[in-house]
Order: structure tokens, then C-alpha cells, then sequence
């Protein structure tokens, strides 16, 4: 089973829900965080950055003109992944923006995996 933390905006290039770290950081860019929020933002995304790798892909196809719509999932296993996933929901609550963890066994065509995570590319015609 594989989690996704999601929002009901949709994303224009895969055209799936947006996730966590595009919404918070629309909001932090567009200058609608606190001082403290920004800083909680600010910790959590260093974080991110420290301890999960950066997928090398985001296609199923590997010119380099591939339209990048993969989306990522994490493990059930990244159990400290999930919880700083929490940390920016609660910031997105904050801002009346629900959030919403969705879960499945098949993801789509997976294009990368670590030990915390997996990049998928979903199947066509999925709802």
C-alpha cells in the first residue's frame, strides 16, 4: 500500500491532485505564511532534503523532452516521512486548505524507488 498526501487543486502537467510540497510552497511564495509558519516550513522542507533522496525520474520515457508526470507515493515504511507530511498539513489546514491521504496498491508505471518512497506515472485512464 502506498500513501500520497494530496490537495483538490490539480496539478496542470499530470493532472492529478496536487501534493504537499507544491501547495505548501505556492502558499509560502505567494507570501501568505506567518513568520512561524515560514520557519516551520522552512525546517521541515530541510529535512525532506536531508533524508529523502531526490528521484532521478519522473517519466516512463527517457528523452529528454518527456513530459515529466510521474508522481511520487511514500512507503508505508517511512514512517518519519509521513509524520513531517503532517507537519505541513497542519499548515495547509491553517489556511482552510484540506488535506486528503490517499492509498493504493497500484500506483501506475513505477519509474523510481528508493527505501521511502516510489515515483509513479499512472496508468492511463484511471479516476
Amino acid at each position: 500500500m502506498y500513501l500520497r498526501f494530496v490537495i483538490e487543486t490539480h496539478d496542470e502537467d499530470s493532472r492529478e491532485r496536487q501534493g504537499l510540497f507544491q501547495a505548501v510552497a505556492d502558499l509560502r511564495d505567494g507570501g501568505h505564511l506567518s513568520k512561524d509558519e515560514q520557519l516551520i516550513v522552512k525546517g521541515t522542507f530541510r529535512w525532506f532534503n536531508k533524508n529523502l533522496p531526490v528521484p532521478t525520474r519522473f517519466s516512463r520515457s527517457s528523452k529528454r523532452s518527456a513530459k515529466a508526470v510521474a508522481i511520487s507515493w511514500f512507503k508505508p515504511a517511512a514512517a518519519e516521512c509521513i509524520q513531517n507530511m503532517q507537519e505541513l498539513a497542519s499548515i495547509l489546514y491553517a489556511h482552510d486548505i484540506p488535506v486528503k491521504v490517499i492509498k493504493t496498491r497500484r500506483p501506475g508505471y513505477i519509474v523510481y524507488e528508493d527505501n521511502y518512497q516510489i515515483v509513479a506515472q499512472p496508468f492511463s485512464g484511471r479516476k
